[in-house]
């Protein structure tokens, strides 16, 4: 019977040694990071996650089975996202209120998303420009409900002091509130604050630039894996002898 080169036994050890056959090709880890990392360019060179649904199924007619596969998944993400984003993009604006609204508006329907209730009185600049900045903040985040009501129309006697106010309700119930404008700046808040207490609430999303950095540390997390997988592979093997 032939003697297999390649596998590891004694005898292939000695003739290792003395140079007969040549040594084992190994492994290393920064060998299994590379391939890794190769294979996630490869799939990033496609840019699937960036085609239409037409032009996948473009490509559906020319890729091989395992880009098939893949295609098929993403045809069916960018679907889904489309659904998904139809489904939720239907706000925008802030939608004026009174309080006969308020539970059908606010609290019944924070039962199905999240709403930012904004009390405030017309004569404070401090109401003015946080009323511009959330009117940027809702055309920029369509899915989250924004309205506003004048401040003692909503509550009794609500003092002018504490506006501008902002309730998030989401679930049927108070999420958070913010009372002034203090912490977002005062009269030098920019949408930006806004927006920062809100996605720390989970009135709004993560922004898609912060999307994709989870998504480098997902694939950081793949390679990971495999470099351990390699290291608990290479301590079985050595156990075994």
């Amino acid at each position: 019977m032939a003697n297999n080169h390649d596998e590891d036994t004694e005898w292939n050890d000695i003739l290792r040694a003395k140079g007969i056959i040549p040594k084992k090709e190994e492994i290393t880890e920064a060998d299994i990071v590379d391939m890794i990392d190769d294979a996630i360019a490869k799939r990033d060179a496609k840019n699937y996650e960036q085609k239409t649904v037409d032009e996948l199924d473009e490509l559906l007619e020319e890729d091989n089975e395992e880009d098939e596969r893949m295609l098929m998944e993403y045809r069916q993400q960018r679907l889904n996202a489309i659904k998904q984003e139809m489904s939720e993009d239907k706000f925008g604006e802030i939608q004026h209120i009174y309080k006969t609204d308020f539970v059908r508006e606010v609290s019944d329907a924070s039962k199905d998303v999240w709403v930012v209730a904004f009390l405030y009185k017309e004569y404070l600049p401090i109401c003015k420009l946080m009323g511009a900045h959330l009117a940027t903040v809702a055309a920029r985040n369509k899915s989250t409900k924004f309205v506003k009501i004048i401040g003692d129309q909503c509550i009794p006697n609500y003092p002018d002091r504490n506006m501008p106010t902002l309730l998030i309700y989401g679930d049927g119930d108070v999420k958070g509130q913010l009372v002034g404008a203090a912490q977002l700046g005062g009269l030098n808040m920019k949408p930006e604050d806004i927006e920062a207490y809100l996605r720390r609430v989970g009135a709004i999303k993560v922004p898609e630039s912060k999307a994709s950095k989870s998504e480098e540390a997902k694939k950081s997390s793949i390679r990971s894996s495999a470099v351990a997988a390699l290291s608990d592979d290479d301590e079985y093997e050595s156990d075994d002898y």
